[in-house]
């Protein structure tokens, strides 16, 4: 396995659609969407006064799952880095490209040394995130 992948998927649906599919997959499984208001990127970009077309949509889509991730934090706040997860998702040619960034185990125990439990524990948020996306897909 490589130490990162980009899990990729195509869904037919507006990507506005998707958004709001995976946040109900999420929330039936204790994730929340941690930045519902600021995901729209073109928006953010807009607020700095930087130019963008009208058609650029892309959405950085922080999930969270809040109970798991405070007890990770007090078990070792050296795990913060890697628990930010995104689903990335944008529309292509009149469809919703979806894209997410996960790291292997090996990956995760050699960038926090000493810490068995956390490979394994982020590596379930990792397959729970990909099937939240082909539900909402």
């Amino acid at each position: 396995m490589n130490p990162a992948e980009i899990y990729r998927a195509h869904s037919s649906k507006p990507l506005d659609s998707f958004v709001t599919d995976l946040e109900k997959a999420a929330v039936k499984r204790g994730f929340s969407i941690h930045n519902r208001d600021i995901m729209a990127m073109a928006e953010i970009y807009r607020e700095h006064k930087v130019p963008m077309p009208e058609e650029f949509d892309l959405h950085m889509i922080q999930i969270c799952k809040p109970d798991k991730s405070s007890q990770s934090f007090q078990t070792n706040i050296e795990r913060a880095p890697l628990m930010p997860k995104f689903v990335i998702a944008f529309s292509k040619d009149g469809a919703t490209e979806v894209r997410f960034l996960y790291y292997s185990k090996e990956l995760i125990a050699a960038l926090i040394p000493g810490d068995a439990a956390f490979p394994e524990s982020l590596e379930q948020t990792y397959g729970a995130i990909r099937t939240m996306i082909e539900e909402a897909l």
